[in-house]
């Protein structure tokens, strides 16, 4: 039998455990899997482009696991009722093959976003930083303000959205959260002014400079959500010449993030680096720092994982037949005839 976790799965652990906690287990998973980023087989996402969104399927694999997420991006979603994400994702046994959990991942995917966004400002942002920008108040924004608040001590928000409805629904969302002060603003550069982290995490598929160079100021850290396959950027390329830039996994992020705009040659360093202590993250208080995040497979696998742990902790998920249970494994026709007939025996 194959585990299935559902959104109401997803929706009853949230209520249970809380989302802090939630993100603060989803950093957790993460870091621990990145420590031991050389035991994966890795490898860019798959992905199938046309002209109103794209199509990705994302594998990765250890010695015991094999895992891959289903995701989808059409930012004109909303105009048909649907979300711009859907997701789901599999665990699979390597040494047999058999498909352990099918999950959701659409609500997932913001959480385990919000929660690499975290790690690593953890990294890269000033110990002290305090101020947050958001530019981009769709269906990300949310996770990323409660988990930068709630992990990270962001005790402001500037918010800016072109769409000032985006804006008034995450004011509504964020109105009597203890501590978070929310400030909506009338252009990105007014919500960058004195920003200690800027967030953009905006939808459309388009070469957009969201920020540019002269929005920087010293210290700043640019945590690049929105910018996530080809031809859909959000960082002017000057910004990312004056800054130490830092990726999930530098193949993937050269093809879908702002790193595209940069000629091969331009360095950049994978966060997994810094979390074993290979590299240096922030070098000085002065330093602008950019997380060109695009999203990773190991983020998803580490999401799974903690889904699977959490609800078989508290009975949550349903056992379904997935795969045939066959009482003679080489013989699948007579599995489906006996199994056809067996609603006719019982009537």
């Amino acid at each position: 039998m194959t585990t299935l976790i559902t959104t109401t799965d997803i929706a009853t652990l949230v209520a249970r455990m809380g989302l802090p906690t939630l993100l603060a287990q989803m950093v957790e998973y993460l870091e621990a899997d990145f420590r031991r980023w050389q035991d994966f087989e890795k490898c860019a996402r798959l992905a199938a482009h046309s002209e109103v969104g794209v199509i990705e399927l994302m594998p990765v694999s250890d010695a015991n696991e094999y895992s891959f997420k289903y995701v989808n991006g059409h930012p004109s979603n909303t105009r048909l009722g649907l979300p711009t994400v859907m997701a789901f994702g599999v665990i699979a046994e390597v040494s047999t093959g058999r498909p352990s959990l099918l999950a959701e991942l659409t609500l997932t995917t913001a959480i385990r976003t919000a929660a690499t966004s975290v790690m690593a400002a953890r990294l890269l942002a000033r110990p002290q930083a305090r101020r947050m920008a958001l530019i981009g108040n769709g269906a990300q924004s949310e996770f990323q303000a409660l988990a930068f608040h709630h992990l990270l001590g962001i005790e402001e928000l500037r918010l800016y959205d072109v769409d000032p409805a985006a804006t008034a629904k995450l004011v509504a969302h964020l109105r009597g959260v203890p501590g978070l002060r929310v400030r909506v603003c009338a252009s990105t550069a007014e919500a960058v002014r004195g920003a200690d982290i800027v967030t953009t995490v905006t939808a459309d598929k388009t070469n957009a400079t969201i920020l540019t160079a002269d929005m920087l100021e010293p210290g700043m850290h640019i945590n690049g959500v929105g910018g996530d396959c080809p031809g859909k950027t959000e960082l002017h390329p000057e910004v990312l010449r004056r800054a130490s830039v830092f990726v999930e996994f530098e193949p993937q992020t050269r093809i879908e993030g702002d790193l595209q705009q940069m000629p091969a040659e331009f360095g950049v360093t994978e966060l997994w680096r810094v979390l074993r202590g290979e590299a240096e993250g922030r070098r000085n208080a002065s330093e602008i720092t950019v997380f060109d995040s695009v999203g990773f497979a190991l983020e998803d696998y580490s999401a799974l994982r903690l889904l699977r742990d959490r609800a078989a902790e508290l009975g949550l998920g349903q056992q379904i037949p997935l795969i045939p249970a066959l009482s003679d494994p080489k013989d699948l026709y007579g599995h489906l005839v006996n199994t056809a007939a067996e609603p006719r025996r019982a009537a």
